[in-house]
């Protein structure tokens, strides 16, 4: 069965505190100081406890300073290069250099000193001081900054509160309303490039579809619980441990093809088959292509995408081997090929079993839509695109995927589907796919499940033809396995309220957490947080150079 998530009023209480450390959270972006002291205050009342105050509010003030340093990288500095002040671009690189040299002193002094910290991190963007550097540093500077006030709000209560709103409130207020009108001023400015009054109604109608909502906005409430399972249960790359027979759990860094080919040999023909490319240029990699394909009878169309994945990025659908050779030449990444299954149908099935159980149980089912445009024998592609209600508000990742058949004119009743990979962030239509599960398949992913060697949860990705054949469990094929950091996409489905999305998230990592604490029991050590940053470097240095997703 699909679990359920009941509320009452003894859950409700329960979840106030997260309510709390959510409020300082939002609060820190606007009065960040102001915040923390009222976190502080709270806490000598006994009113929230010690982790979530601190986590929401160094959680909050942190990305408060990453979004400053954002802000002058991007749109600071886009606007300087195309302004006529660009004709000082070498006084910015011998100043860049300067920074460079010194920022790290200057960056620590910034946030202890009142009214630095505005200008500095506004300059260490604009500048364009290393992300990784500014993170570890401005990171460190805030833990201990909210460390201390805090303590000293705790302490010594209002009269600390009253002390530091001296020099601090006015400034602040005028602060955080500068930043929002600046903000404001680069989304009308970006929205109104071109005076394209349907970029700027799509741009507006996202705001206003929290499914569409950018993982900034959307993902600090899962950040912070994630927090707090992590004090909870003493780790915070736990969820690493969860699935112990696949690298970092499935956390970030995993090879998908070797989970395939985990399936591939214990559940052939539930596994569309796939093999990893071989050879050091794209010469090699297209003769190794062309073996594989012939040996296990692959033929176009066929799929390409990377061995490191994420949120579909970089799946290709070949039809021509000029498609293949581009690919190849793109990006030295580790490809693999898989024989393209057709479906035409595709579901997500979230799937999880504690160690030490007879069996496992569905969690969630994502039912995908693939959106199509019907022509009309007068209009192009990308005219059909911008009138429909939905598409709209993915025009633009439509439209890069489409390129030069943007223009065409579909003839009448003709479709063009506008996605292939089943993927939301690629623009599949998501619904929560409850009516497609069945003890029958229930029992079947279950027994693949047990087959997949130190597998404990994740979202098998699978295409198939029927759903009556689905509900049965056969006829269908898998063509991904993720591990702990999947999601139970059905939160995607437009009838969900974000309060439902949370508390499904919620519930999932809560699972995570607590498989990968029992895996802990039982001997398997969760991966250093050093060895999990390289992967996510590894990885985000590779998706650079993926094409376009399909």
């Amino acid at each position: 069965m699909i679990e359920t998530l009941p509320m009452s009023p003894g859950v409700a209480a329960e979840w106030l505190p997260l309510w709390k450390a959510a409020g300082f959270f939002f609060a820190t972006f606007i009065l960040e100081d102001a915040a923390a002291i009222g976190a502080g205050l709270l806490l000598a009342a006994g009113q929230i406890s010690w982790p979530a105050a601190f986590t929401a509010c160094f959680l909050g003030i942190w990305l408060g300073d990453v979004g400053l340093y954002a802000l002058a990288r991007f749109a600071g500095r886009e606007w300087f290069e195309r302004s006529s002040f660009r004709k000082h671009s070498a006084k910015v690189v011998r100043s860049e250099k300067w920074f460079t040299e010194r920022g790290a002193l200057i960056l620590i002094f910034s946030r202890f000193v009142p009214g630095a910290r505005l200008p500095t991190y506004l300059a260490a963007g604009f500048l364009r001081v290393p992300l990784p550097r500014f993170l570890s540093i401005t990171g460190v500077a805030a833990f201990v900054w909210t460390f201390i006030i805090l303590l000293l709000a705790q302490a010594f209560g209002a009269p600390v509160a009253k002390l530091l709103s001296h020099y601090k409130s006015g400034g602040l207020i005028l602060l955080g309303a500068g930043i929002i009108l600046l903000a404001m001023f680069q989304l009308a400015r970006r929205a109104f490039t071109n005076v394209d009054s349907r970029k700027f109604s799509a741009r507006i109608g996202r705001w206003q579809h929290w499914e569409f909502w950018p993982m900034w906005l959307f993902y600090p409430p899962v950040a912070i619980y994630y927090l707090w399972l992590a004090i909870k249960y003493r780790g915070v790359m736990l969820p690493t441990a969860a699935n112990p027979g696949i690298f970092s759990g499935g956390v970030v860094g995993e090879s998908k093809m070797e989970t395939l080919h985990d399936l591939m040999q214990t559940s052939s023909e539930f596994t569309a088959e796939a093999e990893l490319i071989i050879g050091s240029t794209p010469d090699e990699r297209l003769i190794s292509l062309r073996e594989i394909c012939a040996r296990r009878n692959i033929v176009r169309p066929f799929i390409l995408k990377p061995d490191l994945g994420q949120r579909g990025a970089g799946i290709k659908l070949i039809r021509e081997e000029s498609q293949a050779l581009a690919y190849l030449q793109q990006t030295s990444a580790a490809l693999m090929v898989q024989r393209f299954a057709e479906g035409p149908h595709e579901a997500g099935i979230f799937y999880y079993r504690f160690p030490g159980e007879p069996s496992g149980h569905i969690f969630a089912i994502t039912e995908k839509i693939f959106p199509v445009v019907t022509g009309d024998g007068k209009s192009t592609v990308s005219e059909l695109i911008w009138r429909d209600p939905r598409a709209r508000f993915m025009a633009d990742k439509y439209l890069q995927r489409l390129g030069a058949r943007q223009n065409e004119i579909l003839s009448a009743g003709e479709t063009l589907k506008l996605v292939v990979a089943g993927n939301h962030a690629q623009g599949c239509i998501f619904r929560d796919g409850v009516r497609l599960n069945a003890p029958a398949l229930e029992k079947c992913i279950d027994n693949i499940s047990k087959k997949v060697g130190g597998f404990f949860i994740g979202r098998y990705d699978i295409r198939f033809a029927s759903e009556d054949d689905l509900r049965a469990g056969k006829n269908f094929q898998i063509i991904e396995l993720n591990g702990a950091a999947a999601e139970a996409t059905n939160i995607y489905d437009a009838r969900n309220s974000l309060w439902s999305a949370y508390c499904t998230l919620f519930r999932q990592w809560d699972l995570v957490f607590a498989i990968g604490a029992e895996n802990r029991r039982r001997g398997f050590a969760p991966m250093k947080i050093s060895d999990g940053w390289r992967a996510w470097r590894n990885y985000s240095a590779l998706a650079a150079t993926y094409p376009a997703a399909d």
